[in-house]
């Protein structure tokens, strides 16, 4: 099921609320989406904040524990099966945008209504002002929405829900990979292009005749191994998943 997580602080006159995500492309595990808000991003740069690819794990980690004491963040969690349900009837970009804007909304009802609020996301269209229209649409047009490509590495603030989404992703893959180890081995990064990722998926399908729960069963690479498969017991997804933003 969906998980959201947040941490709520007493916050500021004025603040910017950074939203990204991790995990949009993988063929295994959830995609993350973190928003968090600021009233200084000057204090951001203060502790390291910069683009999470930029950064090393351990720095990473390190950024992060600062980040989720000292400001309000909010995390949606969509696992693999939501996603499969949920591209039932949208597109990946729509989900990406729909969890952007509902982060920022729980960011913001942290925070006073006389409060200002700026918005800063990583736009996940071809055109910036479009995917910037489409979150205003979704969050109110109280709010002022700057959508810029690469945004984690020009906005301190986007930077820093970086890296709130990707350690939480990379904790959560990290105990998959644990508790599947014994009997799979290395599953790889979960990148449709990781061979190890493609080996695992190809064994799994061939001794079960289904997808783990996991893996994506809505992306191209696993649909094929199905597809090659006689059986026909796949995972079904209750229909209930698709209500997610109602």
């Amino acid at each position: 099921m969906m998980v959201l997580i947040c941490c709520g602080i007493t916050l500021f006159c004025t603040m910017v609320i950074g939203v990204d995500e991790a995990g949009k492309g993988p063929v295994l595990g959830p995609m993350v989406i973190s928003a968090i808000a600021c009233e200084n991003e000057d204090e951001l740069r203060e502790i390291g904040v910069r683009d999470s690819k930029a950064l090393t794990p351990k720095k990473r980690k390190e950024i992060y524990n600062i980040l989720t004491t000292k400001f309000p963040y909010y995390s949606v969690v969509i696992t693999a099966s939501e996603i499969d349900a949920l591209r039932e009837t949208m597109s990946m970009n729509v989900i990406t945008a729909k969890s952007h804007a509902m982060a920022i909304k729980q960011v913001a009802a942290m925070t006073s209504d006389t409060i200002s609020k700026n918005i800063c996301v990583d736009a996940c269209d071809v055109n910036e002002k479009r995917y910037g229209t489409i979150i205003s649409g979704y969050i109110g047009s109280s709010y002022t929405v700057v959508a810029r490509h690469r945004a984690d590495s020009l906005y301190p603030v986007v930077a820093a829900a970086s890296i709130i989404a990707k350690v939480t992703r990379d904790t959560i893959i990290e105990d998959i990979k644990r508790e599947l180890y014994d009997e799979w081995g290395n599953i790889g990064s979960g990148y449709p292009s990781d061979p190890k990722t493609v080996t695992f998926l190809k064994n799994y399908i061939e001794m079960r005749h289904k997808a783990p729960y996991i893996a994506r069963s809505s992306w191209a690479t696993v649909k094929n191994m199905l597809a090659s498969q006689s059986a026909t017991d796949k995972v079904s997804v209750p229909s209930t998943q698709k209500q997610l933003f109602e």
